[in-house]
């Protein structure tokens, strides 16, 4: 499975919507990452351009971006952005398999 970081601005209905009735949006998140076959590690509210940033584990790209469309076609996000993400072991398998790549910088 690989890991994503999904960040999403809330309109300003939804930001409404909560300060009025506020819930656990890890609650609700949670059921639809399962359902597409992950584990939802976290979310966090965060200030600047996003609103939220979850943290979850999903099988795929598919999933991931099956994810996506359901939040997206709620209505309630004005801007949502999905991020692959590589464990540190990784990133350092990819490092290696670059060095072996053979590429050649312009003007190399």
């Amino acid at each position: 499975m690989a890991y994503y970081m999904v960040q999403a601005a809330y309109t300003a209905e939804a930001i409404a919507a909560m300060v009025k009735k506020p819930e656990d949006r890890a609650a609700a998140i949670r059921p639809v990452v399962e359902k597409l076959g992950g584990k939802l590690e976290g979310i966090w509210f965060c200030f600047g351009e996003y609103d939220v940033v979850g943290i979850s584990e999903l099988p795929d790209n598919v999933s991931a971006a099956a994810f996506a469309f359901a939040v997206s076609q709620g209505g309630k996000v004005k801007a949502l952005r999905t991020t692959p993400l590589m464990t540190g072991d990784e990133a350092v398998k990819a490092m290696k398999k670059a060095a072996g790549a053979g590429y050649r910088p312009p003007g190399g």
